[in-house]
């Protein structure tokens, strides 16, 4: 399913807060921080020909963050961000002087970061991140997960010795878990969605994911016509869409936002142009995905900007895995999880309908851009979906 926005903020300007907040400076400056990480590196910026044949326009782009910080997730980019702007604003208080990043390790700045605890809820990769960056900082993360999030992905978690907290019920139970223990604790939520007077902390986090967009266009000749972003609350599709348009002015692409047809919450919120919540059905393979409320932040961005809304099936975005994960022409092997090719999903369901294609003008010119927003983080699941072991998958 494909519509336009409907919405009657569309094509009205960005909030000043959030040109602030998501605009060119805002992301050198992520990029900045994340430079001082010893293991920092561009992810890979692939040319997909044969998907660019197939879907009848002249190129397909896709920012691979499977490999991202060894966490395997666009979300290493965010959450651990945060966590580390939070926790150097927090000595900057308490010392009564500026922090610099590179400080993280004096020791009087450890003696104040160690008193800090954060806390968010987590479908898997965002929570991983937040347990990074208080690893990283040394403060102490609190994550809590719903029962549908795998054992493996709760072991990834607590490897960076953060508290796993379990909760019964879905991701929106886990949220509103966090926010109620957090608050009787007095420990600082680090969440990548919002609600009425909580924005700051998840435009941090947005923030972040600022700097994919900062190496995309080094490496891109032409800016992009069309951009497929998977969305879950919307935080991600939000912050690429705000630094793109801020980049790019009247040559901006159109942003297509894709979601599992079984937690579809920004196409029911389009419908009512309104931020709405769904209620839950049956889980989708697309875990990371898997919300029914989207953050209030990330709708009044995409309420703006967004082109249309789509939804992708179960099965489109197991096929995307698989096409991802072959070979094509001697070029790298793309590792993407069940929620990582969904933007993929979109493009190829959205080209082979006439009326979609229209909607969106795509044609033999588009040039298009994609992220594979996650890799294989629960190994096991990607195998029995792709029967394929993600430790083979290597470039050809």
């Amino acid at each position: 399913m494909i519509e336009r926005n409907k919405s009657i903020n569309r094509g009205k300007t960005l909030l000043a807060l959030d040109q602030e907040m998501f605009g060119p400076v805002a992301a050198e400056k992520a990029l900045a921080m994340l430079r001082l990480h010893p293991s920092y590196r561009p992810s890979p910026l692939l040319s997909l020909g044969e998907v660019a044949a197939t879907a009848g326009v002249r190129s397909v782009d896709i920012k691979d963050e499977s490999g991202r910080f060894g966490l395997g997730s666009f979300k290493s980019l965010g959450g651990a961000y945060a966590v580390v702007c939070l926790a150097l604003e927090e000595a900057a208080r308490v010392l009564g002087r500026p922090v610099l990043p590179g400080e993280l390790l004096d020791p009087d700045v450890r003696a104040v970061v160690r008193n800090i605890n954060v806390g968010c809820a987590t479908d898997g990769n965002h929570g991983r991140s937040v347990a990074a960056g208080a690893n990283l900082a040394g403060c102490q993360a609190n994550i809590f997960v719903h029962e549908g999030v795998s054992p493996e992905r709760i072991a990834a978690i607590a490897r960076f010795g953060a508290n796993v907290i379990e909760v019964d019920g879905n991701y929106d139970d886990a949220v509103a878990e966090a926010e109620r223990v957090c608050h009787a604790n007095n420990w600082i939520i680090v969440s990548d969605t919002s609600w009425p007077g909580y924005e700051r902390i998840p435009r941090l986090v947005m923030q972040g994911y600022t700097a994919m967009v900062s190496e995309i266009l080094d490496e891109m000749a032409e800016l992009p016509t069309h951009v497929f972003l998977q969305a879950g609350v919307g935080g991600f599709a939000a912050a690429i869409a705000a630094n793109l348009t801020l980049r790019s002015g009247t040559s901006r692409p159109k942003f297509i936002i894709v979601e599992p047809d079984r937690a579809a919450c920004l196409l029911a919120s389009n419908e009512a142009d309104a931020p709405v919540k769904i209620a839950p059905v049956e889980p989708t393979v697309m875990a990371m995905l898997e919300c029914y409320e989207p953050s209030m932040l990330a709708w009044g961005i995409l309420s703006r900007l967004a082109e249309a809304y789509m939804t992708v099936r179960d099965p489109d975005a197991i096929a995307a895995m698989k096409q991802l994960a072959r070979a094509e022409n001697g070029r790298s092997r793309v590792v993407a999880g069940e929620s990582g090719g969904a933007g993929l999903a979109g493009l190829l369901a959205a080209a082979s309908d006439p009326q979609g294609r229209e909607l969106l003008g795509l044609n033999a010119n588009s040039r298009v851009l994609l992220f594979n927003t996650e890799g294989a983080t629960d190994p096991s699941i990607y195998k029995s979906l792709t029967g394929v072991d993600p430790r083979i998958l290597v470039p050809a």
